[in-house]
């Protein structure tokens, strides 16, 4: 074709039915003890804006995965997923250990502890991980005498090594590792620094990349007062497959077995990471039951434990976050319901974002069938009101529920289909037990930070 000639014609795109509008969650879908609780809140003179945690359903999902596990797998709850102390607390006798990933957390973790089935003469049920963990975060780790830090990097190998070697012990050391493909990820494409031709892994902060992990191994075995034990892989997130998880978990196994041989590392520690995902929006849940079959044929050598990292799987269901409509009102035929709180209190690592515009989708329609982006939410109506005026109240409309802060970005729901809400009343968030309360700004503004309360 020249210059000249003129563009092939295009097809006509497709009309795409618009999305349905998020209806609000059926408020006798919120178990009767949060909304008595949530009520008895609500008759206090502040404003609510708080936090309800069901630690016994945090325990149920905590026993349904163990129940399916062999005995070599256990259980190591991420603390970074809700470090509420009482559910933290309940957890303790149903996981085999925690995962923390700060001083702070490790505090948690040590305090509340023992967990279930370890004498009190073990190592501390506790593996450490993240990125850029300070001298004086790798010595309070070594001070503890953890199961196993997860290092990340050659500098950090030797840091270990010198805090050790200081404080005349041994320090327990798991490789992170960052692999080229996993079955998770079969498909990675080439990234513009590989050999031509050749699959990469994608770059990452976290751990070790596959290829140099050798040279590290050498590196990490002649350094004084480091004990290596294994390794760990994190690349699975929000996986609602059990098949592919039990393909992931195998691989992981394999690939660590395989690597301790030729390197000549005793290993006795397999660490999978998280990832397990929590459906939303009608998705079928990770089936717990399927996942414990796949895994029952994989057989690491005598000794070797493998763990898993649950965070959000095990406490996304055990919280509401909750706050009081402080007003309701009309722009441009736009419903708002303006709450007591915000992102402030509840901000998930994938905070759902607005609506794109159609002038911005390059003639990409939405996918048919999407509901529109945003949290579940609920209205629980409260009869209290005692101001001297008309109560505002917005009726089988669609409403845009919008926080305390002065920012754009602060909607966490739109478009929300519902039957009544009135100012006084409260806009209720379920599942809302993970990551909400840890991941929000909480001191933007300066307002108060949301309560937590135990039922």
């Amino acid at each position: 074709m020249s210059v000249s000639d003129p563009l092939p014609p295009q097809a006509a795109p497709q009309a795409v039915p618009p999305a349905p509008p998020r209806a609000a969650y059926p408020v006798d879908g919120l178990p009767a003890p949060v909304r008595r609780r949530l009520l008895e809140l609500a008759a206090a003179e502040e404003p609510v804006a708080a936090y309800v945690y069901d630690a016994e359903a945090a325990v149920a999902r905590a026993r349904e995965l163990r129940a399916v596990l062999p005995e070599w797998a256990s259980v190591y709850y991420a603390v970074k997923a809700n470090g509420c102390p009482g559910v933290v607390e309940a957890l303790a006798p149903y996981v085999d250990g925690f995962e923390v990933a700060s001083v702070a957390e490790l505090e948690l973790a040590l305090y509340v502890g023992p967990c279930s089935g370890y004498p009190a003469s073990s190592p501390s049920q506790v593996v450490a991980a993240g990125p850029a963990k300070s001298v004086s975060v790798l010595t309070s780790l070594v001070r503890a005498g953890v199961e196993a830090i997860n290092a990340e990097s050659v500098l950090e190998l030797h840091r270990i090594s010198r805090i050790a070697v200081a404080e005349g012990v041994t320090a327990r050391v798991a490789l992170r590792v960052n692999p080229a493909r996993t079955p998770l990820h079969p498909h990675l494409p080439d990234h513009p620094t590989a050999p031509s031709g050749r699959p990469s892994g994608l770059p990452s902060q976290f751990g070790i990349a596959e290829p140099d992990v050798p040279e590290v191994l050498r590196t990490a075995r002649a350094l004084p007062g480091i004990d290596l034990v294994g390794f760990h892989v994190h690349t699975a997130s929000g996986n609602l497959d059990a098949a592919a998880h039990a393909a992931y978990l195998r691989w992981c196994v394999e690939w660590s077995v395989a690597t301790a041989q030729t390197s000549g590392i005793e290993l006795r520690h397999v660490d999978i990471g998280g990832g397990i995902g929590v459906p939303s929006d009608g998705e079928p849940p990770f089936d717990v039951a399927r996942f414990g079959e796949l895994i029952r044929d994989v057989e690491p050598p005598a000794g070797v434990k493998v763990i898993l990292e649950p965070g959000r799987f095990l406490v996304a269901e055990c919280g509401w976050y909750a706050a009081e409509v402080t007003d309701i009102k009309t722009s441009y035929g736009v419903t708002y319901a303006v709450l007591s709180g915000g992102i402030h209190h509840f901000q998930l690592p994938a905070a759902p974002a607005a609506p794109t515009p159609p002038a911005a989708r390059n003639g990409r329609p939405d996918r048919p069938g999407r509901r529109a982006p945003g949290y579940d939410v609920a209205v629980l109506p409260v009869e209290r009101w005692e101001e001297p005026c008309p109560r505002p109240v917005a009726e089988n409309t669609r409403v845009t529920v919008v926080g305390e802060l002065s920012t754009p970005g602060e909607t966490p729901a739109r478009d929300v289909l519902m039957d009544r809400v009135r100012a006084g009343d409260l806009i209720v968030f379920p599942h809302a037990g993970s990551y909400g309360w840890e991941f929000a700004p909480q001191a933007f503004l300066g307002h108060p930070v949301a309560e937590r309360h135990l039922i």
